[in-house]
């Protein structure tokens, strides 16, 4: 007699056809499988002792390819070994020549997907560190590649059934395009089936004189709509309550899904028993509002979120998308325009003045200067000779440069930033922990509570049991206290994003409430590195002014160098054309210019002494074969938004604080000249580091802006660090916060937020609680049906997402 009984796959649990039966013993127990690849799987995990895996889990249906059985690496992974895209997809971390990747990874359904991921990669020898987030479905990992690999690791995480692939900007916006498309469609039919219910249930509401069998025509044909909106709609909701309810023992925590859905299928079942039998009502009206507006305040969540990490990766995007690359270096000098992304370490790229660096490499012919404020935070031009490195993102300034690739993708310096922001998604803001714990108690309580009163109604008018019960589960229902805070935080931080400010760690926006003093630092942070003439001295006797001036913009016609732009700029505003030159302008590096006997340049190379001036940034003379006959004295310039930032600071009763590695004379100017009580001049970084642990000794609440390389000290110790500039300095400072912008004023506006946010989140708070205060004793004692409790609920939660929504047009 042949078995009737189908086989199920062990671990996909798919049904086994008889021809593919493969049976295996694992842990003494006999197992059967759909085809190799699974079996494979079941013995990785198992031979690692991570079988707890299988009672934890999501169901899986997809075959895994058969070459799994091997512990060969297959062909289509080898290539992520070879140099050029390891150094695409890997970056450098620590110091003893370790890597760090973001890989993507794909099909994992549950919690216990990313702790089955987790536990397999640390076990790899060489794996230094793993960290996923469930969220956005990314991995970093730590490896040493002497004992491991790229490609290594991608195959270990296909060996226990999942996919990763190294992680790229452009596939993230796609798949949050994909997240917010999805549920949008969620959305809309759920508001489809609402509406038609609600239609259909319109006679009911006004009480017409309908005919028996035209109501239960009406009845099924809602029925029909409902069912949709239950297993497609809130398909998610179900899920994500199933995942809970299944790892409540390790977790010990119940999500705010598990009653949303514990509602929803007591009322579906109520309603569907209630129709077939004629008696009582039918709650598909109430189910297709319910699940239409907690979807409404979920999609409102989601979109706060999203730009919240939108604009974190924005940065990387500043790359031009193609660069010229020269063929055949240096037998030839031919050049052919290609894109970014086909550029491999080893090759040789132009880029022309005023353009941007495409990748790091190292600089081979043609000194020139680069702005590299977008990493540092120093707006002064860097002066770069041949040998010297030179980074992506970085814009080149005074002459066309030749440069050798030797890192590309996430190994360049500008990658580190979406590395930061992947790490800033791993640490939650101590108040969004707070009201999630809060949260899950609440759950438990509301539980509880409704099937207490479900079992006092049933005792004394059954008929009334049911109806409580439903009301109870939906009316009081966690989601305004679950979104209260993390819909707050998320629109706040994406708000400051677009403002300019990137922020690393959770704790930002709280603590900027609670700051007392702010720290900063001088040279990039106060002071934007960009001079502007101030006034010309040692005049020589027969010289006007505006001849020494013309003469000087005659001399750096055509240059790019700051002060040159000064001078430029100082003649430009004072009408004065350049002087005639008889001998052409010959650019020294590191010296200055000259033209026949006339030199423009330093005190040292015109051999005369130094001037000194309060405050200046620089200063440059101007001499012929008979000696000096002017000098030239520039002023750096405030950064702007100081002024702004400043007053914000002292509104709130802020102390500010300039401390400052400059010399002491200067320093003291500088503080006087913007409004600064407190100052300290020639520190070095061990000094800014006892000056904000005096501070907190004395019981103040510190935060600090740096230039995040030479502010590591200062950055560390605050308790509230932000570093202008951005770039792979930034993770050695440690910086809270990275300000992008070049002005100070998104700074102001976040103090600002900060205290927006705070007053968003107690009302928040304030109206979840009064909501419950007074939802949950009413459907206690059966004043609320679930059609009103389902509308009460829903639009509390709205309330709170549309309440917190206001934070980003801040």
């Amino acid at each position: 007699m042949t078995n009737s009984i189908k086989a199920i796959c062990y671990h996909c649990a798919s049904s086994i056809l008889p021809s593919e039966l493969i049976e295996a013993e694992l842990g003494g127990v006999q197992h059967q499988f759909c085809c190799p690849g699974c079996m494979a799987i079941a013995q990785t995990i198992h031979g690692e002792g991570l079988e707890v895996f299988y009672t934890r889990r999501a169901q899986m249906s997809e075959k895994p390819a058969a070459y799994l059985v091997s512990n060969d690496i297959p062909e289509k992974l080898k290539p992520y070994d070879d140099p050029s895209l390891l150094g695409r997809f890997t970056r450098a971390y620590g110091g003893e020549g370790d890597l760090e990747t973001t890989l993507r990874l794909e099909k994992i359904r549950c919690a216990a997907c990313v702790w089955l991921c987790e536990q397999h990669l640390r076990r790899i020898v060489g794996v230094k560190d793993v960290q996923i987030n469930y969220v956005t479905q990314k991995v970093m990992v730590y490896f040493s590649p002497d004992k491991t690999s790229l490609a290594r690791l991608l195959f270990e995480i296909e060996r226990i059934g999942y996919e990763a692939w190294p992680f790229e900007p452009s596939l993230s916006l796609d798949r949050a395009r994909k997240e917010k498309r999805q549920l949008l469609t969620r959305l809309g039919v759920a508001m489809l089936g609402m509406m038609q219910v609600m239609m259909y249930a319109w006679p009911t509401y006004v009480g017409a004189d309908i005919t028996p069998e035209f109501e239960v025509l009406l009845g099924w044909t809602s029925w029909a709509l409902t069912v949709p909106v239950i297993v497609y709609s809130a398909g998610p909701i179900f899920q994500a309550a199933w995942r809970s309810a299944q790892s409540v023992r390790q977790t010990h925590m119940l999500g705010m899904d598990v009653p949303i859905a514990l509602a929803l299928a007591l009322a579906f079942i109520a309603g569907t028993i209630n129709l077939i039998t004629g008696a009582g009502q039918s709650y598909f009206d109430s189910i297709t509002m319910f699940v239409a507006f907690i979807l409404a305040a979920r999609y409102v969540e989601l979109l706060a979120r999203q730009d919240a990490q939108g604009g974190a990766e924005a940065l990387v995007k500043q790359l031009p998308a193609t660069c010229e690359r020269i063929v055949n270096y240096p037998e030839s000098q031919e050049v052919r325009v290609v894109p970014v992304v086909n550029c491999n370490p080893g090759e040789v790229l132009r880029v022309s003045p005023g353009e941007v660096v495409p990748a790091d490499g190292i600089l081979i012919e043609n000194a020139s200067e680069l702005d590299e404020s977008l990493l540092t935070g120093e707006s002064k031009p860097v002066e770069k000779k041949v040998g010297d490195r030179v980074y992506a993102g970085t814009h080149n300034i005074m002459n066309p440069l030749i440069m050798r690739i030797d890192a590309v993708g996430q190994s360049t310096r500008i990658a580190g930033i979406a590395s930061l922001l992947d790490q800033a998604l791993l640490a939650k803001p101590i108040m969004v922990s707070l009201a999630e714990k809060w949260a899950t108690y609440f759950v438990a309580f509301l539980l509880l509570s409704a099937f207490i009163s479900s079992a006092i109604w049933w005792y004394f008018d059954p008929s009334q049991a049911w109806t409580v019960l439903v009301s109870v589960l939906v009316a009081s229902c966690p989601c305004a206290l679950s979104l209260a805070v993390p819909t707050a935080m998320a629109a706040a931080q994406g708000a400051v994003t677009k403002l300019g400010l990137l922020i690393v760690r959770g704790h930002v926006l709280e603590g900027l409430v609670k700051a007392t003093d702010l720290v900063l630092d001088k040279t990039g942070t106060l002071t934007m590195g960009q001079p502007e003439l101030r006034e010309i001295i040692h005049l020589r006797a027969g010289y006007r002014r505006e001849d020494a001036l013309a003469l000087a913009a005659a001399l750096e016609a055509g240059q790019r160098h700051p002060l040159a732009l000064s001078l430029l700029r100082a003649a430009q505003l004072e009408n004065l054309s350049p002087a005639t030159l008889n001998h052409p302008v010959t650019n020294q590096l590191g010296k200055g210019l000259s033209s026949g006997f006339y030199r423009l340049g330093s005190a040292v190379w015109l051999g005369i002494q130094q001037s000194t001036q309060e405050g200046q940034y620089g200063q440059v003379h101007l001499a012929d074969d008979q000696g000096l006959i002017a000098s030239f004295m520039f002023l750096d310039t405030p950064r702007p938004g100081l002024k702004n930032l400043l007053q914000t600071a002292r509104s709130r009763n802020i102390a500010v604080h300039l401390v400052s590695g400059d010399d002491p004379v200067t320093v003291a100017w500088w503080a006087n000249h913007v409004g600064i009580e407190g100052y300290l001049g020639g520190c070095t970084p061990e000094d800014k580091y006892d000056y904000i642990e005096r501070l907190q000794k004395a019981k103040r609440f510190v935060w600090a802006i740096g230039d995040g390389v030479n502010d590591a000290p200062l950055l560390a110790r605050a308790v509230i660090s932000i570093a202008v500039g951005a770039g792979a300095p930034l993770a050695v400072a440690g910086a809270d916060a990275i300000l992008t912008a070049v002005s100070l004023e998104p700074l102001a506006q976040t103090l600002t937020l900060a205290d927006k946010t705070q007053a968003i989140i107690k009302e928040n708070l304030w109206w979840a609680l009064v909501y419950n205060l007074l939802a949950i004793p009413a459907a206690m004692l059966g004043l609320v049906n679930p059609w009103i409790a389902g509308i009460g609920m829903s639009l509390s939660s709205l309330a709170v997402t549309l309440n917190a929504w206001r934070l980003r047009k801040a």
